[in-house]
């Protein structure tokens, strides 16, 4: 380890800080351009010791756990807090200019879709049993520290006033190491807990199973993906279709960004008549597409195509909705295939679809919508579908994963 002081020349891709040093770039965890500190410097990382300068940028973090003067070193969960709104916003949207450019496209970028505190409706914590009693929160970040957490702005209102609870629950599973995975719905908090060691025993069932009857605002409890009691379905609402969300489902982070991409989804598909919605977990994007066109909707999780397939058959004024599971990463849709379809929207997961647009590329369907978490894998497959003769007509960046490096981006394509 050696002492250095460094100017910061840029924030890098993960949020560090990046000093321009003789033997090459130097990462700063919570440093900010312009800024110029003392670091304890192991390689090519540095820890900062104290400021030199700071940027006029830099902001007081608002929650407790980030870190002490914005430095962060105690919660993993967030890594820009410290940083104003306008740079903020401008380097995630700058994440996806600069993936899109490491492809050959330069393409308008639009302002992006802003995340606010308390929208987060969904969390993962880490719970580990020490002496004292069970620990529930997240991991510092690169150590196997599990911090405690007491309260959490990103996190909606509803989710992280229930954290008693939570972790009442998860208390009762008697469990040494696991994951504690919550969503909220309009019906009560989901609580998947994961990765226990062979499963739940009788007594540890009779247990979580008594905590939940004496809580409220619990919709279901499931141990490794097996119900253990639900009270309450856990539904979601999809544009008015009522979704069961599977044991540990998947769903966007936000309802407010995924009514933004469902939207922009549904503008750029225009008066399609028959669209394939490849990807399509729970039917997030094809349940309200269907109330203005047909979909097809694909998807691989087979408790996904359940709870799609269900919502469908059980929800009044939807244009017809087929369902498939199949998948998409070993057997695409072939080019023949997309002959039924006006439009296609596809929403994978952070591999991205290059398979699948290899196929969609050599087709001649008028709309695409490409949805991705990965602006690195989303680039790749947009310059698949422009060498197949696609235009880019719009890309916007979702911010859904407030103060992360994290961005989610929309893509609109059309042939020709």
């Amino acid at each position: 380890m050696s002492a250095d002081s460094v100017t910061i020349a840029s924030l890098g891709a993960k949020g560090d800080g990046v000093a321009h040093g003789s033997d090459g770039p130097v990462f700063v965890p919570f440093a900010l351009p312009g800024e110029t500190v003392a670091i304890a410097r192991v390689k090519n990382e540095g820890t900062i010791m104290s400021f030199a300068s700071t940027s006029p940028d830099r902001v007081a973090p608002p929650c407790k756990h980030f870190g002490p003067h914005g430095v962060g070193g105690i919660c993993g969960g967030c890594s820009l807090q410290h940083l104003a709104k306008a740079p903020y916003n401008a380097f995630k949207r700058q994440i996806v200019i600069d993936a899109l450019k490491s492809k050959g496209l330069d393409v308008p970028v639009a302002e992006i879709f802003e995340a606010h505190p308390h929208q987060r409706r969904r969390l993962v914590f880490t719970a580990r049993r020490r002496e004292h009693g069970l620990v529930m929160g997240f991991m510092q970040a690169e150590t196997h520290h599990v911090v405690p957490v007491e309260e959490c702005p990103i996190a909606s209102d509803g989710l992280i006033s229930r954290l008693d609870a939570i972790k009442i629950i998860a208390n009762a599973c008697g469990a040494e190491h696991f994951r504690v995975t919550v969503t909220e719905t309009p019906t009560g908090l989901d609580i998947s807990l994961d990765g226990l060691r062979g499963g739940l025993g009788d007594q540890a069932r009779r247990a979580v199973t008594n905590a939940v009857i004496k809580l409220k605002s619990i919709a279901r409890v499931s141990a490794n993906g097996e119900i253990v009691i639900e009270p309450h379905k856990p539904l979601l609402d999809f544009g008015g279709a009522r979704v069961v969300l599977p044991p540990g489902g998947f769903t966007q982070a936000t309802h407010e960004a995924e009514e933004h991409m469902a939207g922009l989804a549904i503008a750029h598909i225009g008066k399609a008549k028959k669209v394939a919605d490849l990807f399509s977990g729970i039917g997030t994007f094809a349940l309200r597409i269907a109330r203005v066109a047909s979909v097809f909707a694909v998807e691989s999780d087979e408790k996904a195509v359940k709870s799609l397939d269900f919502a469908a058959r059980n929800t009044q004024g939807l244009k017809p909705i087929s369902v498939e599971r199949r998948d998409l990463f070993r057997r695409p849709l072939m080019t023949s295939e997309f002959k039924a379809f006006d439009a296609v929207v596809f929403d994978p997961p952070r591999a991205g679809a290059e398979a699948q647009c290899v196929e969609l590329a050599k087709s001649k369907v008028k709309k695409i919508v490409a949805i991705s978490c990965n602006p690195l894998t989303l680039a790749r497959d947009l310059a698949i579908l422009t060498a197949g003769g696609y235009r880019i007509d719009t890309v916007t960046p979702i911010d859904q994963f407030l103060w992360s490096p994290h961005v989610e981006a929309v893509a609109t394509l059309t042939k020709g």
